[in-house]
């Protein structure tokens, strides 16, 4: 599927800028050219040659807290798509195995993760747990399971019904040999389109927590932490929150255009795909005969 994914152009801009962005999250914080805690008198800064973006109001080099506040940022939103991946992946795929109380059950779960409002019950949970990231994500990712829950039990239903599934099951085949032979190969495409979009939408919202304060206490550096700061001084640096937002924006977007290209290079579409690139591979450069019918 990776080969598949290089091929396309959109896969290839797509991989470009996420590697850009893993890039920031490893290494951001021994770019960074300066301390991003240390603060100055040189407060509200234009951009120069010793402050690449400026400074903020106490005077922290803003590049130097963009770069060291990425790996957050990146980490962040993974934990929320790992999260997910598992606490809605396996039940959805076990929920076609083990019976209508399992099935019941984890539906009535969902169902009820999805009623939820979202924000109010984060906020609510992190107070118990401590404001930090980690309790931030994990129940971030709990609440954005449901996505991978049905995405990966429609997977197994269609897999299910099929006859070699049946005759597994006939032939007394565990619920386990089942998944890992036959199940997983055919979800784990529609999976790996969900995981991509899950990444974009765990940017967004762990941007949207760190602008409120949530999850990171100050002063560590974030993208969204660094827009909060810099609203309140849009007078004096209007173009500040320019730097983090195109950041977090063009992430999301590689998020997207990432799963658009994972899900035009399997199942059906990938079929395809590939179809149409074997008959151009063996197209024939000239015509093997030429026509007469205008010659009298």
């Amino acid at each position: 599927m990776v080969r598949r994914v290089l091929s396309l152009t959109s896969g290839r801009i797509a991989v470009g800028v996420l590697a850009v962005i893993a890039l920031l999250a490893l290494a951001g914080p021994w770019l960074a050219p300066q301390d991003p805690l240390a603060t100055s008198d040189d407060t509200l800064a234009a951009a120069s040659g010793a402050h690449w973006l400026g400074t903020d109001y106490l005077g922290r080099d803003v590049l130097s807290r963009l770069l060291d506040g990425s790996r957050i940022s990146v980490l962040g939103s993974l934990e929320v798509a790992v999260v997910a991946l598992a606490v809605g992946a396996v039940p959805g795929i076990l929920s076609v195995y083990l019976g209508r109380v399992f099935e019941w059950l984890s539906l009535r779960l969902t169902d009820t993760l999805v009623a939820l409002p979202f924000l109010l019950f984060a906020v609510a949970v992190i107070a118990l747990l401590g404001n930090g990231i980690t309790q931030a994500m994990l129940v971030t990712g709990t609440l954005v399971s449901p996505l991978f829950y049905r995405v990966a039990r429609a997977a197994t239903l269609t897999v299910a019904r099929s006859p070699y599934v049946e005759a597994a099951i006939v032939s007394g085949a565990s619920v386990g040999w089942i998944v890992r032979r036959h199940v997983w190969a055919k979800v784990l495409p529609p999976l790996a389109v969900a995981l991509a979009q899950t990444i974009g939408v765990g940017f967004v919202i762990v941007s949207s927590l760190t602008f409120l304060g949530i999850g990171v206490q100050p002063p560590a550096p974030t993208w969204g932490g660094l827009l909060a700061s810099d609203l309140g001084y849009l007078d004096y640096r209007p173009w500040a929150p320019l730097a983090p937002a195109v950041l977090i924006s063009a992430t999301v977007w590689a998020c997207n255009l990432l799963a658009d290209a994972i899900r035009d290079v399997s199942g059906e579409a990938g079929r395809a795909l590939l179809d149409r690139r074997k008959a151009r591979a063996h197209r024939p450069g000239t015509p093997d005969t030429v026509p007469t019918g205008g010659a009298r």
